[in-house]
């Protein structure tokens, strides 16, 4: 039975790992969209209706989701690329990281 909780628990994390990385890649492709068609949407849309559309389906990311993610790097023998990271966005610790950051510290993590 603990093999199966075990498994279960990688399951989830590997489904939590999955949805970050299509996080980040709408997230990207959004950004890259923008840029290429960002003269075209100013002369059809005001700017206050661009900027005022947030995207609903996508939470923030906490704290514990990071530090999850970041704890299972640092055990599979990236500590120095993780603490890196951190020093990378201008902290000693995680819980000093803007959390306008997370997804980006989350996607330069994934590539450890």
């Amino acid at each position: 039975m603990g093999k199966m909780s075990e498994l279960a628990a990688e399951l989830a994390e590997l489904k939590h790992c999955g949805e970050i990385l299509i996080g980040i890649s709408e997230t990207l492709t959004e950004m890259f969209s923008s840029a290429d068609s960002e003269p075209e949407k100013a002369e059809k849309k005001p700017a206050g209706k661009a900027a005022a559309k947030p995207k609903p389906e996508e939470k923030p990311l906490t704290l514990e989701e990071v530090r999850a993610v970041l704890a299972e790097k640092s055990r599979a023998g990236h500590t120095a690329e993780v603490k890196g990271l951190l020093t990378k966005h201008g902290a000693d610790k995680l819980s000093d990281i803007d959390p306008a950051e997370y997804y980006a510290l989350l996607a330069e993590a994934e590539v450890l």
